[in-house]
């Protein structure tokens, strides 16, 4: 016969009511290590402002720039799988919280059995509930939430590190192609003007003021620009290969829309920062972090074994020989059961896996202080390499100035038939390497502002992504 409700309930109370009481969480309680940053930069930029890091390519003032940027974050294979992974995450805390919660199962039976010499048959009908529930009497369960809210905390920001790196090497890779598209004119424009310088060495020959040995020193020339066309053909090529890729857009009509383009110019000013902002804006040291916590929460759930364990169970049966008997009272049968276990000998699994925890635990730990240190290192080697470009781009303008005067008066005095003509091709080919460095210094430039912006972290926005978001968080 049925228990009457009250008294299962009330049996129920008190076998829960004791332990919970009672219960306690093991492990160690995580906090954060603690930090002794610099309280400057040793290689700080004079006349710099406030970092605007969210949507720092915004300050190269290149409206296609801005356009690819909007597109990676959008269409990035990169981004879409880091969301996907930051899903899979949060129902991994899901899963792990589903086991603070009694678990119900439900089954129903029919059966017809017959004896084949008698002739005669039997009907059986049943259906039941079993309930269970483990309590978390020390705090193995809640050790295990912790640690995959921690693991999920550090899927949003490995989002971000991969936000901060996309933005990043869709700029590099653009500001490379503007670079070599510019090398191109340079040798274009280069080929024509020695072509000219060809074609009125030729004419002298005929004229008999020079020799075949000039008029070959000047085909040479010439074709030694023209050999340059090619492999900055293939870079382009390369370029715009790679922001297809990164940008997710059709390779044929992102090649329509960068055209030839002028070098994407480095403002003025600069970002500033000081170091304990970096350690809060940087998505891979926040990232390391998160992933200390959730593996000190590990040690927690592994310790939890070392205790005993509740669980209570019960069931409620109906079992009948006619489908119309099942809801009969004498049909009714249930049990409870409460049950406690404890490790007496394991050959020592338990404690070597507290061993293996702390062994992790140490390990991410140095990762951590691995990813501060990186952080400040990146900092300050871009800020010298920023410095640096900016310092060799003003000598190249100077040289560049310097240069391009000799080559026009080089030119006029070689007309004139004032000067020989290595004197002339000396000119050109130093006006030629200057204006080809120039582009690349400019490039460079530019490139060390990317790097310096990624040091500091920027390419994100604050926000959290949603769990069911179906694409990557926009910048505003």
């Amino acid at each position: 016969m049925a228990f009457p409700r009250w008294v299962t309930c009330k049996r129920m109370a008190l076998l829960l009511g004791l332990p919970l009481a009672g219960c306690v969480t093991v492990g160690p309680d995580y906090s954060p290590p603690p930090l002794t940053p610099p309280a400057v930069w040793h290689n700080a930029v004079a006349g710099a402002r406030s970092p605007q890091l969210a949507a720092w390519w915004q300050c190269l003032a290149d409206p296609v720039l801005d356009e690819l940027q909007q597109a990676a974050l959008t269409h990035s294979p990169d981004l879409r799988t880091a969301v996907a992974k930051l899903r899979e995450a949060r129902a991994r805390v899901g899963i792990a919280e589903a086991a603070r919660y009694p678990t119900l199962d439900a089954a129903a039976s029919a059966r017809r059995s017959e004896s084949a010499g008698a002739g005669q048959s039997s009907d059986s009908f049943s259906l039941g509930f079993d309930a269970g529930w483990e309590i978390d009497l020390f705090g193995g369960t809640r050790r295990a939430i912790e640690a995959a809210n921690a693991t999920a905390e550090a899927s949003v920001e490995s989002l971000r590190d991969a936000q901060v790196s996309l933005v990043a090497e869709v700029a590099r890779n653009y500001i490379d192609l503007r670079v070599q598209q510019a090398r191109l004119q340079i040798a274009r424009d280069n080929a024509m003007s020695q072509a000219d310088t060809e074609q009125i060495t030729r004419w002298r020959v005929q004229a008999g003021l020079l020799t075949q040995l000039e008029l070959a020193q000047a085909r040479s020339n010439l074709e030694q620009t023209r050999a340059r066309l090619p492999s900055l053909e293939s870079a382009i090529e390369a370029d715009l290969n790679k922001l297809a890729v990164l940008s997710g857009l059709n390779r044929e009509t992102l090649g329509q829309r960068l055209e030839t383009a002028a070098i994407p110019a480095v403002p003025g000013e600069v970002v500033a920062s000081i170091p304990a902002e970096v350690l809060r804006q940087r998505p891979d040291v926040r990232a390391a972090e998160r992933r200390l916590a959730a593996q000190t929460a590990n040690i927690g759930v592994a310790t939890a074994e070392l205790y005993p364990a509740l669980r209570l169970s019960g069931s409620f049966a109906l079992s009948a020989l006619r489908a119309d008997q099942l809801l009969r009272s004498d049909a009714a049968s249930n049990s409870l059961l409460a049950g406690l276990s404890a490790p007496l000998f394991d050959g020592g699994r338990i404690r070597r896996n507290i061993a293996v925890q702390n062994a992790l635990q140490e390990q991410t730990l140095i990762a951590y202080e691995k990813a501060v240190a990186q952080a400040y290192a990146d900092v300050e080697s871009g800020l010298v390499a920023f410095a640096k470009a900016k310092e060799r781009d003003a000598l190249l303008a100077r040289a560049l100035e310097s240069a391009r005067l000799a080559e026009e008066i080089a030119r006029q005095r070689f007309s004139a038939g004032l000067i020989d003509f290595a004197t002339l091709l000396e000119t050109q080919r130093s006006l030629l390497s200057l204006q080809d460095q120039q582009a690349s210094s400019k490039g460079d430039q530019a490139t060390a502002l990317v790097q310096l912006y990624k040091a500091f972290g920027g390419g994100w926005q604050q926000g959290t992504p949603s769990a069911t978001d179906s694409g990557v968080p926009h910048h505003d």
